[in-house]
Parts: structure tokens; C-alpha cells; sequence
């Protein structure tokens, strides 16, 4: 009797670590069941591809917001970003350049968005919830000057097939968000930038004092996470064969939501690169429910307020019990 008293409190910790650690899977898994009950073409392959192909590009845009959060900030400059760097690259083909030139330019564009709030954040000490606010600001301003408001056409069939190409029967931006992922993956588990990341968010104070070179890869973090975004932009335009100025409008939310479902933390340090892509299937796949049931809108805006609310109240509470 005392044995199973006392391994009652061992049990039910593990049982809390493998949901803290992959509870998202199991919540992905369960809601698809359910929501399958409701909407019959849930699983059809059409449905599934669809699904998957929109989720692959919410997951880029929400790569680099997972490296930064993980750092203990935050970038609200990822959906004007990418609006920006997707018009450049389609600008950029309209003008005669070819696919590696326009693809160069997006990504500088990218970068150097990202080395500007890095600098800002990290050498000047800013919060980066302002600095981020202002370069959306100025990264939205800079589209809308560029275009006139108006969509740039991509008529390039070799820029289009980053966006809307079949390779082995699956859609390129699959194929694309699988190897990103798996870089970052890597990059994070097995080198030296992705340990000092941790270290960073986890203790910013503690890194210093441990001979991190914290300001240095916080910029770096931010240089990355730019490129990944002005990645995510042109895989987008490409997707939808054309460049339009407010493809990016509430972008930084829907990324910042999906790295939460993923159990990121917000305060940083704690997080897993590939849990973001669970979180965004699992954001994309309420949605697509949603649509299928035809419900309005408005209702959905709601409903994924309200689970983002619970995913981080389950996150902390996840977390406070098994500190314990």
C-alpha cells in the first residue's frame, strides 16, 4: 500500500512531463478525431493537401518568431516583413531578373530588416516589442510606396514553382517548411548557437556572467529569423502567383500563435523548433474545421483567442507543476 502511495506522486510528474513535452501531438491528434466526427471531408486527400500546404507556410513564417521568443523577445515586424520582401522578389522578377537574383534580393531585404532590430534590441538595450512595432511601421510604409498598392504579377514559371510545384506528389512549400525545420532542428540541438539561444532565454544575466557573447548572437538570432522571414515571403508569393502588399496583415500573430501552441514559452529559454510546426497545424486545422462548418468569421477570430488563452494558461500550469 505504501508503495503505490508513494509512487503515485512519481507517476503522476511523468505523466506531466510528457504533456508538457508533447501534449501538442496528443491535442492535435484528439481534435482531429473530433472534429472529423463533425466534418466528414476533414480526411479527404484534396482537404489534407490543402491543410498541409497551409500549414507549411505558416510554420516558415513562424520559424524565425520561434528563435526569437526563444531569446526572451518578441518580433511584431514578421508579417510587414514579409509583405516587404515578398514585393521585392516579385519586383525584382517583373524587372527582368532571373529567380537567384530576385530570391538574393528578398532575402537581403530580410536580413537587414532583421540586423536593424537586432542592433536596436540587443546593442541599445530596447525593448523589442517597441523596436519590432516601429520597423512594421516602416517595413508596411516601404510596400506600400514600392507597389503603389497595387499586386505585382509573377509570370516567372521557374519563381513559381517554389510556391505551386509538385515534387513526389507533394506540394513544394511541404517539402521546403521539412527541410527548414530540420536545419533548425539541428542547428539548435547540436552546435554551440543553438545552446547559447537557451542559455540567453533561460538567464540572460547567468550568460553573461558564463563568457556568452549574448549581444553578438541576439543579433545574429534576429539576422536569421529576418532571412527566414523573407524566406517565408517568397515562398507565399510564389504560392499565390503574386506579390500583394497586405499578404502579411496579422501575420506576427498567427506566427506568435502558432510557436505558443508549440509550448514555446513566452519568457523564453523553453521550447522545441519543431513543436512550432504542431502548433501550426494544430492553429490551421481549427481553422479549416471552422470553414468547413461554415462558421462566420468573427466566431473564429473568438475561438482562437480563447484557445490561445488556454494553451498558455495549460503551459504555465504545465510548467509550475513540474518544477515542484
Amino acid at each position: 500500500m505504501s508503495t503505490t502511495v508513494s509512487n503515485a506522486p512519481t507517476n503522476r510528474m511523468t505523466v506531466l512531463r510528457f504533456l508538457r513535452s508533447y501534449g501538442q501531438i496528443a491535442v492535435l491528434v484528439l481534435l482531429a478525431l473530433i472534429l472529423s466526427l463533425f466534418t466528414p471531408r476533414m480526411f479527404t486527400e484534396v482537404n489534407l493537401m490543402n491543410l498541409a500546404r497551409q500549414t507549411s507556410i505558416i510554420a516558415l513564417v513562424a520559424a524565425g518568431q520561434t528563435l526569437i521568443i526563444l531569446t526572451g523577445a518578441i518580433d511584431l515586424s514578421v508579417g510587414a516583413v514579409l509583405a516587404l520582401c515578398a514585393v521585392i522578389f516579385a519586383g525584382l522578377l517583373q524587372s527582368g531578373y532571373d529567380l537567384p537574383v530576385a530570391l538574393a534580393g528578398a532575402l537581403f531585404v530580410g536580413a537587414l530588416a532583421g540586423l536593424v532590430n537586432g542592433v536596436l534590441v540587443a546593442r541599445f538595450r530596447l525593448a523589442s516589442f517597441v523596436v519590432t512595432l516601429a520597423t512594421l511601421s516602416v517595413a508596411k510604409g516601404l510596400t506600400l510606396l514600392y507597389t503603389g498598392a497595387s499586386p505585382i504579377a509573377i509570370t516567372s514559371e521557374s519563381a513559381l514553382v517554389l510556391g505551386q510545384a509538385r515534387w513526389f506528389g507533394i506540394p513544394a512549400p511541404i517539402w521546403l517548411a521539412i527541410g527548414v525545420y530540420a536545419l533548425l532542428w539541428f542547428i539548435m540541438r547540436a552546435t554551440i548557437f543553438g545552446r547559447y539561444v537557451y542559455a540567453i532565454g533561460g538567464n540572460e544575466e547567468a550568460a553573461i556572467l558564463a563568457a556568452v557573447p549574448v549581444t553578438r548572437y541576439k543579433i545574429y538570432v534576429f539576422l536569421l529569423a529576418g532571412v527566414l522571414t523573407g524566406f517565408a515571403g517568397v515562398v507565399l508569393a510564389s504560392r499565390l502567383g503574386s506579390a500583394v502588399p497586405t499578404a502579411g496583415d496579422g501575420m506576427e500573430l498567427v506566427a506568435i500563435t502558432a510557436v505558443v501552441l508549440g509550448g514555446t514559452s513566452l519568457l523564453g529559454g523553453e521550447g522545441r523548433i519543431w513543436a512550432t510546426i504542431v502548433g501550426a497545424a494544430l492553429l490551421n486545422l481549427i481553422s479549416n474545421a471552422l470553414n468547413l462548418l461554415n462558421v462566420n468569421s468573427y466566431y473564429q477570430a473568438v475561438a482562437t483567442g480563447c484557445i490561445v488563452a488556454i494553451a498558455v494558461l495549460a503551459d504555465r500550469y504545465l510548467r509550475s507543476s513540474t518544477r515542484k
